[in-house]
């Protein structure tokens, strides 16, 4: 579940729910209920991380954070470890329904001790930042959208 301090209905509360199909496919939902939208969420690990390989994941989801009711991305994902660090960046290759055109958004979580990590990152069009915490079961997360709005994320597994 998010909420976000924003006037655009669609990203103010977002709800999530996936679950894993195959090891590698991941599957579900997410609504927008300022809209009254739901729409699909997919990513399928291609190649998973290993300590000298990236990860490649390919998907979909809901355009970026205040795109319009109905848009959809779809991208392909590199991201990896850097051993002994604690930095994990990611670059992507998307395709934004919105802009109709592809964008390269990126980023880099830092972990850091304690179960908290930072993500700054940029969407293809605008930067964000999170600062998260987080343990084998639960996740609290306060966003930084476009570093003028704010938000809070909490996530759960079962």
């Amino acid at each position: 579940m998010r909420w976000i301090d924003t006037e655009i209905d669609r990203p103010r509360w977002r709800a999530t729910a996936t679950v894993r199909v195959h090891p590698r496919v991941q599957v579900g939902l997410e609504a927008n209920p300022g809209v009254g939208e739901v729409g699909p969420l997919a990513t399928i690990f291609v190649v998973t991380e290993t300590h000298r390989v990236p990860a490649f994941l390919l998907g979909t989801s809901s355009d970026r954070i205040g795109s319009p009711e109905g848009t959809q991305s779809y991208y392909a994902t590199f991201a990896k470890h850097i051993p002994r660090t604690p930095v994990a960046p990611y670059v992507s290759v998307n395709w934004s329904e919105w802009d109709d055109e592809i964008n390269f958004p990126f980023g880099a979580n830092l972990s850091l001790p304690g179960g908290f990590s930072v993500l700054p990152m940029y969407d293809g069009a605008r930067s964000h930042l999170l600062a998260s915490w987080a343990n084998e079961r639960f996740s609290v997360t306060a966003i930084a959208a476009w570093y003028e709005r704010f938000g809070l994320a909490f996530s759960t597994g079962f």
